[in-house]
């Protein structure tokens, strides 16, 4: 039952108004409903949103609870959830069009295809939310707080854009730090180890996801960094 449920939400992102999908890492091709091909890159304000408001990015964004609570939050801006996992993104695609939120659409895709489907200086800011960690040795190049996907970012977010990490897990916190005192592109504007300890740094750090919720209940401390990466 849960392997033809899935396969029922594939079909469904293949309607919603709001998914794009890449299917093949050799072949930088986003199809939106129906199969149609679409090509947004730099314009996906214009195109896709029909404004020129900012566009915020969430990466690794599962099933999409902080890019909907953002657009709840900020109908003023545009949010596009990523992540490669179709049936996750289906969640989130889904409250979106229940909700009426236009602000907020998802792409199905892998993180590393990011500079083909955005234009240089086309985002203006990047979450981080609660992503692998990938805490065995060898894996380092995995996290995405990595010097390999600053690289990637760096292009893509306007000048004074500034990417936002949030994780419970000290591993992933300890080496971003790290990541971005080797980096000398990269600027540590600000970390907290338990956010929840006094004042929120940001009062977006409020809104909670589910798994979220789970490691506050198992007792785990919410840690947030801010980074900002110098223009290309």
């Amino acid at each position: 039952m849960a392997r033809r449920n899935k396969l029922d939400k594939f079909a469904d992102l293949d309607g919603f108004e709001n998914v794009y999908q890449n299917f093949d890492a050799k072949n930088p091709t986003l199809t939106g409903p129906q199969g149609k091909i679409f090509d947004h890159r730099g314009q996906w304000s214009s195109q896709h949103f029909s404004n020129d408001k900012p566009l915020t990015v969430e990466l690794a964004c599962g099933r999409g609870e902080y890019s909907l609570a953002l657009g709840r939050q900020y109908p003023d801006r545009n949010f596009l959830g990523i992540d490669v996992k179709g049936a996750r993104i289906w969640q989130g695609a889904r409250y979106a069009l229940r909700d009426g939120l236009s602000n907020v659409a998802f792409v199905r895709t892998r993180i590393e295809m990011l500079d083909a489907f955005f234009a240089p200086s086309e985002i203006n800011e990047i979450w981080i939310t609660f992503p692998d960690p990938f805490p065995r040795d060898g894996k380092e190049n995995r996290r995405l707080t990595s010097p390999h996907f600053l690289n990637v970012y760096r292009p893509l977010l306007k000048p004074g854009g500034i990417i936002h990490l949030k994780t419970d897990d000290p591993g992933l916190y300890a080496f971003t730090l790290e990541s971005i005192a080797d980096t000398p592109f990269a600027h540590l504007l600000g970390h907290w180890d338990d956010i929840y300890s006094g004042d929120l740094p940001i009062p977006e750090l409020a809104f909670k996801t589910y798994y979220e919720a789970q490691h506050l209940e198992a007792g785990k401390t919410i840690k947030y960094v801010r980074i900002a990466l110098d223009p290309v």
